[in-house]
């Protein structure tokens, strides 16, 4: 398999994508915010603060991969790489919010008359459709290469922003055309469970690592590959890998010949930890547990 950049070289990747996200949501955020409150469009002014929701989110993600860097220590054996999913399931909490509140919102602005949306309004929507487009596939793609599930929500929120902001540029479209100003309001509304839905969806991932979910099964298959070519490996058993931030931690039962020393045993087991930590990428420890060939008469003494 081709290699690829090391696990603390990703997060830094990320960490300058989030950079990125914070910077231009903020001030994307402000655009949209003024030009919606001088322009009466309640849709450009919700498309303006789930932008600085967005400004939250990012930064979250911005902490969750920088704790994620901080080494092993006594209190966390396994590193700090959960942070990186936690951030992702806050982010993805924050997408939820921002949904319910923009619904309510647009909800007590159909029951009260206010002005027609200005038609300026329109161009600060296209201009930010295409930035956020563009932002989307950026951090996409960097979630894509460093295997982040916070990036990869944080991606989803730049695309659900610009969902907003299209749902947005209807409504005032439909308002300038109608004569009226509900028209806008109503498109603030039929965004919200678009975003909802979006959050829902961008939950899952990051709460299926947390509770230790298997990752893909071809992680697997390459490290039963791997260690099935070492010398003196009989045969495996059980093989369970877990995700903790960006490295995989492999438990593995491997069956040697049962007449073997336990000194033999021991240099077996180091062989196959050397090879998967060399072959297989992203992952960060395996734990080898021996089992005599003649245990296979006798599986349930394997599962004790």
């Amino acid at each position: 398999m081709p290699t690829t950049s090391k696990p603390e070289l990703d997060v830094h990747r990320g960490l300058h994508s989030s950079l990125l996200s914070i910077v231009s949501n903020f001030f994307l955020a402000l655009c949209k915010c003024v030009a919606g409150f001088i322009g009466h469009s309640f849709a450009l002014v919700a498309d303006g603060i789930e932008s600085l929701s967005d400004v939250f989110s990012s930064t979250v993600v911005y902490i969750g991969l920088s704790v994620s860097l901080r080494p092993p220590d006594k209190t966390h054996p396994y590193g700090h790489g959960k942070a990186e999913p936690v951030s992702a399931a806050i982010v993805s909490l924050a997408m939820a919010g921002a949904a319910f509140a923009i619904a309510g919102e647009s909800i007590s602005l159909i029951r009260h008359p206010h002005p027609l949306p200005r038609a300026y309004t329109l161009w600060v929507l296209l201009v930010v459709v295409a930035i956020k487009l563009l932002l989307w596939r950026y951090v996409f793609s960097v979630a894509h290469i460093i295997e982040s599930t916070a990036v990869r929500v944080d991606a989803w929120h730049h695309l659900s922003d610009a969902i907003t902001s299209l749902f947005a540029f209807i409504g005032i479209s439909l308002a300038l055309w109608t004569k009226d100003a509900r028209m806008d309001d109503w498109a603030a509304l039929f965004a919200s469970p678009v975003i909802l839905f979006s959050a829902w969806r961008q939950l899952q991932s990051p709460l299926a690592e947390i509770l230790d979910t298997a990752p893909p099964p071809e992680i697997e298959r390459h490290v039963r590959q791997v260690a099935e070519l070492v010398p003196g490996v009989v045969g495996l058993e059980k093989c369970f890998v877990r995700k903790v931030g960006f490295r995989y931690y492999v438990d593995l039962h491997v069956i040697v010949d049962g007449d073997i020393t336990v000194r033999s045993g021991h240099a077996i087991s180091h062989r196959v930890e050397d090879r998967i930590l060399d072959a297989v990428n992203r992952v960060a420890k395996v734990l080898v547990h021996i089992e005599p060939e003649e245990e296979l008469l006798n599986p349930s003494h394997s599962d004790m």
